[in-house]
Formats: C-alpha cells, sequence, structure tokens
C-alpha cells in the first residue's frame, strides 16, 4: 500500500458481512448491516503528549480489532474500500486464540 497515515490514524479493512441471515435468507447489500470487526492495515507513528514526546499506538498492523458502529472515514485506496479513524475509536483488540489449535 502506498499511504501511511499520521498522527494516531490507522486504516482498516472492514471484515465481510454475512450474506445470508440465520434462516437462510439471502441479504441485498443495501439491507445488509456492516461489521463492526476489521483489520488493522497499516499505522501511524502515534500521537504527541503535553511535553511533545511521542506516544506509540498499541495496535499493530494485522490486529483484528473491534470499533465503533458509526467510527471512521471510509475511503478508496488502491480500489480497495477502507476505513481511517484514530486509535480512540478502536474499542479493542480481538485475540486470535491459539489454544483452540493445540486441542485439535
Amino acid at each position: 500500500m502506498k499511504f501511511r497515515p499520521l498522527h494516531d490514524r490507522v486504516v482498516i479493512r472492514r471484515a465481510e458481512g454475512d450474506i445470508k441471515s440465520k434462516g437462510g435468507i439471502i441479504i441485498p447489500d443495501n439491507a445488509k448491516e456492516k461489521p463492526q470487526e476489521g483489520e488493522v492495515i497499516a499505522v501511524g507513528p502515534g500521537a504527541r503528549d503535553e511535553k511533545g514526546a511521542l506516544v506509540p499506538l498499541d495496535v499493530k498492523a494485522g490486529d483484528l480489532i473491534l470499533f465503533g458502529k458509526w467510527s471512521g472515514t471510509e475511503v478508496k485506496i488502491d480500489g480497495e474500500d477502507l476505513l481511517i479513524m484514530k486509535e480512540a475509536d478502536i474499542m479493542g483488540v480481538i485475540e486470535k486464540r491459539v489454544e483452540a489449535k493445540k486441542a485439535a
């Protein structure tokens, strides 16, 4: 990607939403609810505190995150629909379960 976010901004690829409901009904695009999960694609260097020191971000590229329903700004970069938002709009990081793979 040829885009680098500034300050405490993060570029996110939204997770794919379900095409069918639980009952098997196909949901058209305009009626689908947009997922509130996504993968971090790129992060800025961080914000500055009151003293001017750089505060790094808590998220990194590759993290799976949960964000607010109306968070971020939708943009198109390299033909792909992405979101740009501030780190404060991110509610948390979803941990990937390694234990489940070991048990299987």
